[in-house]
């Protein structure tokens, strides 16, 4: 089972989010998601999948990282992110540049904590209301889709039709 899915079931916002795509799926219109988004469970949400990803060790701009959050207790916490919300202004990225195999550099932008915390929050409320309305095979920057399902389709589709030629296709 997918590690995001049990975080969901954990915070009791699987439900929820199934509710959100179900409604947009019918066509519903939203409104008043801030009460969601605010949710306890929601926020605590944020903080886990946030904790989770390789990042959460590199601080922003802010010289926070995700572990300078944890002397806080969870009411605490969930107070404190709803406070900031009150008159939240993103703050600026800090701009690293990573090397890349030519030699040359990529630029990279590292956002606060704070702002990871709030993207994530926003991104989860969000996100199933967008995927009830995508098209089913598209596979980029999508939840549970990757290159690999993309081209099972593919040779799914290319054995179906009997296709029997090929093309440069970039992905």
């Amino acid at each position: 089972m997918n590690t995001t899915l049990r975080y969901w079931e954990y915070y009791n916002m699987q439900e929820t989010f199934d509710r959100l795509y179900g409604d947009s799926s019918q066509g519903q219109s939203f409104s008043k998601l801030y009460d969601i988004i605010i949710s306890k469970n929601n926020i605590l949400l944020a903080y886990r999948t946030v904790k989770s990803n390789k990042g959460s060790k590199t601080a922003g701009t802010d010289n926070f990282i995700i572990d300078d959050y944890k002397i806080l207790c969870k009411d605490d916490f969930v107070k404190y992110i709803r406070n900031q919300l009150k008159d939240y202004r993103p703050k600026a990225v800090r701009r690293v540049f990573i090397p890349k195999p030519n030699g040359d550099k990529r630029p990279l932008g590292i956002p606060s904590m704070l702002d990871r915390l709030i993207q994530q929050m926003i991104k989860q409320v969000i996100e199933p209301i967008c995927e009830a309305k995508f098209y089913k095979h598209s596979y980029g920057f999508r939840p549970l889709r990757s290159t690999h399902y993309a081209i099972s389709r593919t040779v799914f589709l290319i054995n179906r039709n009997k296709l029997h030629f090929s093309m440069d296709v970039a992905i």
